[in-house]
């Protein structure tokens, strides 16, 4: 569809003649032109890749930090101790 965008044809005869919407295939070609670095509004799919696995990522490690507080907690009250805290400063 971008090849035939980028051809001539126009989104709308395309959208006409195939099934995606004349938004649809306008933002195809949006997309192709930010990856192959025509333009610069917007992310690549690359750098929405990396985002997406990111926030993923960030998710994970939130949950993770979550449980090894609600562990640290318990065995705080099993053993009757406080866990210190980790201010990042030597006394």
């Amino acid at each position: 569809m971008i090849d035939l965008v980028r051809s001539g044809r126009t989104p709308w005869e395309l959208a006409q003649e195939f099934e995606p919407s004349a938004q649809t295939i306008t933002n195809w070609v949006a997309q192709a032109d930010q990856d192959a670095g025509v333009r610069h509004d917007g992310t690549t799919s690359a750098e929405q890749e990396e985002l997406r696995r990111l926030r993923q990522e960030n998710k994970r490690l939130r949950e993770e930090r979550e449980i090894l507080s609600k562990a640290a907690a318990w065995f705080a009250r099993e053993t009757d101790t406080v866990p210190p805290t980790s201010s990042g400063s030597s006394k």
